[in-house]
């Protein structure tokens, strides 16, 4: 946005301020049955402002120094941060605090899934029978349920964002709501609508507060080679990864309600947690890992391997836990299962020639995925976690690694595993939860990585080197802390999900790659495309970006790039303590933005508005200068002039003749009188360099001027 200098009175502006930050006028829109709710005062009370006093007292001391009520700041300041509507209700309510906890009436919504599939390894199909109890833990009584079926993705018609393989999507074949038979023919009561990857249902009977429903649904898809935008399919005929892959109920929450957000294909996810049990049918041979638990592995391992995988348990070395291409068998042979009975989906009596039965069990995860690989190493091993139970010990969980031979590289990934586990567990102050974690080579599906509850897909890697390799593999484990344990909406605001994992995955590679940057190399891609005007606001919504490069800075590169320099500005250990506040206080539970912003605020005690909307609603930029310094009477005068939108305080670093070196601090209340000049002065006169920043925190635009060194005269 540009923005413009014009001269008005200040009462006038007085009035521009009181329109442009008091939104309770906008709420009340025709048919709100809550626009008394979002009055000034009622606003307040809720520990949020309406009416921003910052801004007004910011315009105040700007006019109080130019000495003339009639002249403008000469700079953009600015604007309080104002949640939308539905965030401030919620807070009104008591779901949340206004200092950004959950309140004591928060509440979200929980789902059981009893899923049993079969998975056709020779026509690449997958059929299922899903059985889903959805909880009504809001204080709300609905008609209506929505689910998501993102295999629609791949179907004729759908609307998306990006191009997909068309293998004609989700076929269903029954769905049943609380016993009632439901249909797609529109002069059915009883019916289902389908729109992209929304699935919509009537109930036959409203559920309340407290109530429950019940929905089964039978189905089989096609599985595409790269499905869902690359994050799930098949490679080689000896790999499947299956993720989005059941009917997922779709978020009601206390902000938003029922999220609309069609799935596109570049925007990622939004979902509630729940318990699952899922039964898994696959050919012999074929070793299969999912999201959970696994209760029978001595039903379905071969006794060797099922050895050595228990023994991994108790090592910190990797254990080969099966050799690809040898003579010993990977699992027991089909026919000696010792299961019985008839399974709903495959219509076999269970322990039959044709397929092994393998069960899991997950609890309170977000979402479930599964591997199933024939001809690939399995390496497994344990990595400590921290004091998870509380009882004063450390704990592991297990770490496995599914890599097949034409992927060398990968022979590492258990110990970049290791350390990413360990190492995110204490950077966050949350150790990692599961029972396992477990990544899968999976080149021919997808080149970068994709991140489910305990579960991980990656590209080889072969072509771009083991740092890159550890780099993607710390990204996608540090995402089982947000989005995967810290609920986030990924279709909405995409920065809070990637952004945070981006800086994670940073401060990872600082310890395992001492000699890498990787911090200035995220500031460095967001400066060329802050330059270049190729950016958009981060709050925009995540597929609504002009470009893909767009969305990449405004989600990846431009958050984590901005969480360093928050750093700066709060100092280490207040920064850290927010951080994990933030994690802790929303683990398990579905955190907003303004969640995130005001913890920080609450640990900090301070007013970061100034923070918030100059960085992650504008597209503003940093741009500190040094105009002069100058040798006076009585010591030296250093002039400083901030030239961009963005007001951030100013960390000047001065070194003397004798080599002592001075740190000196510009506060950022200095910019926020609309001022652009600031000046310093200094007690003596032998100053040799003067430095801004001189640990590049900031991501300034122009860091040629940030410098300065005397020259010593010529003779």
């Amino acid at each position: 946005m540009r923005y413009y200098t014009l001269r008005v009175p200040l009462f006038a502006l007085a009035i521009l301020v009181f329109h442009i930050c008091a939104p309770a006028g906008q709420a009340r829109s025709a048919g709100s049955n809550h626009a008394d709710e979002l009055e000034c005062e009622s606003g307040r009370s809720a520990g949020f402002t309406t009416c921003s006093e910052t801004a007004w007292s910011h315009y105040d001391k700007a006019a109080d120094q130019q000495g003339a009520a009639n002249v403008m700041p000469e700079r953009p300041l600015p604007r309080e941060v104002v949640p939308p509507r539905g965030y401030q209700l919620s807070v009104m309510r008591g779901n949340r605090t206004p200092d950004g906890r959950p309140g004591e009436d928060y509440w979200q919504q929980f789902t059981e899934y009893d899923i049993e599939a079969k998975l056709d390894t020779d026509t690449r199909t997958l059929s299922a029978a899903a059985r889903i109890t959805w909880h009504n833990n809001s204080p709300d009584t609905l008609r209506r349920v929505h689910l998501e079926l993102v295999q629609n993705h791949h179907a004729e018609g759908t609307v998306r964002n990006r191009p997909a393989e068309i293998t004609g999507g989700i076929q269903l074949q029954r769905v049943m709501v609380n016993d009632t038979r439901y249909t797609d023919e529109r002069i059915s009561r009883n019916r289902y609508s389908i729109n992209g990857t929304r699935m919509s249902l009537w109930l036959p009977e409203p559920v309340g507060p407290g109530e429950s429903a019940k929905i089964e649904i039978d189905y089989h898809f096609e599985i595409p080679q790269q499905g869902a935008g690359g994050r799930m399919g098949h490679s080689r005929d000896n790999l499947f990864y299956l993720g989005y892959w059941y009917p997922h109920m779709v978020v009601f929450d206390d902000v938003v309600g029922w999220h609309p957000d069609l799935y596109l294909g570049q925007a990622e996810f939004y979902h509630g947690f729940g318990n699952y049990n899922l039964t898994i049918h696959a050919p012999e041979e074929w070793i299969v890992m999912a999201t959970g638990e696994l209760l029978n592995p001595e039903e379905v391992l071969d006794s060797g391997v099922l050895s050595r995988w228990n023994d991994a348990r108790q090592s910190d070395d990797p254990v080969r836990v099966f050799t690809a291409g040898s003579d010993e068998r990977a699992t027991l042979p089909a026919g000696n299962s010792p299961r019985s009975g008839t399974d709903r989906v495959t219509g076999l009596a269970a322990g039959s020639d044709s397929l092994l039965t393998w069960q899991f069990s997950a609890r309170n995860v977000r979402d479930v995925a599964f591997s199933a690989t024939r001809d690939s190493h399995w390496d497994a091993a344990r990595t400590p976690v921290g004091d998870l139970t509380g009882d004063g010990r450390t704990d592991f969980t297990l770490i496995n690694t599914f890599w097949r031979e034409e992927a060398p590289l990968w022979a590492e990934v258990t110990a970049y595993q290791q350390h990413a586990i360990t190492f995110l567990s204490k950077m966050t102050g949350y150790p990692y939860p599961w029972p396992h974690m477990t990544a899968v080579e999976g080149a021919g599906i997808i080149g970068g990585g994709m991140e489910y509850p305990m579960m991980t897909v990656m590209g080889d890697y072969n072509l771009r080197g083991e740092e890159a390799l550890y780099g993607v593999t710390a990204h996608e484990l540090a995402h089982m802390w947000i989005p995967l344990i810290v609920s986030t909406d990924e279709r909405r605001y995409s920065w809070l999900d990637e952004g945070n994992t981006v800086f994670s995955t940073a401060e990872a590679i600082l310890e395992y790659h001492p000699h890498r940057r990787p911090h200035r190399q995220a500031q460095l891609s967001y400066v060329s495309a802050a330059r270049r005007g190729e950016e958009g606001p981060m709050m925009r919504r995540s597929d609504y970006h002009y470009s893909p490069d767009h969305f990449l800075i405004a989600s990846y590169r431009k958050p984590a790039t901005v969480l360093v320099a928050l750093r700066k500005v709060l100092g280490e250990d207040t920064f850290w303590e927010a951080y994990r506040t933030f994690v802790n206080d929303w683990a398990f539970k579905q955190a907003y933005p303004w969640d995130f912003f005001r913890t920080f605020e609450r640990i900090s005690g301070r007013d970061l508005n100034w923070f918030w909307h100059s960085w992650y609603y504008e597209t503003w930029v940093l741009n500190q200068t040094i105009e002069s310094v100058e040798k006076v009477t009585d010591g030296t005068r250093i002039l400083i002039r901030d030239e961009g939108e963005v007001p951030m305080p100013v960390f000047l670093t001065v070194t003397r003749e004798d080599g002592a070196v001075s740190e000196h601090k510009i506060p950022v209340h200095t910019w926020l009188k609309g001022t652009r000049n600031a000046e310093i002065f200094l007690p003596y006169r032998d100053v040799r360099k003067v430095l801004i920043d001189a640990g590049e925190y900031f991501p300034d635009v122009n860091r040629n001027n940030m410098s300065w060194e005397w020259e010593k005269p010529s003779r």
